[in-house]
């Protein structure tokens, strides 16, 4: 299964694959910036688990977690804060 917004970690960085579906929502997650080739960061979530914030493109987004599970990540390596990294497989 692919990776997803949904699977990473507070602080982690990776790079943006696809964004999943042909509908308003998925043109609209494009819009906001998350495209193939971008690195995105997870910074957190609301207290219950849902928006989701991230940093793309020097800036904050709020996704709700059903949005996030659209944007799927590369394969390779994610960076956390600390500044190790890991890789996917």
């Amino acid at each position: 299964m692919a990776r997803t917004l949904t699977g990473l970690s507070r602080g982690e960085t990776a790079t943006i694959a696809s964004v999943s579906g042909d509908d308003a929502i998925a043109l609209r997650i494009l819009e906001m910036g998350l495209t193939d080739g971008e690195e995105v960061t997870f910074l957190g979530s609301a207290p219950l688990g849902d928006p989701l914030e991230f940093s793309v493109r020097g800036y904050r987004i709020s996704l709700r977690a059903a949005e996030a599970e659209r944007v799927r990540l590369t394969t390779e390596e994610v960076r956390s804060e600390n500044g190790s990294s890991e890789k996917w497989e």
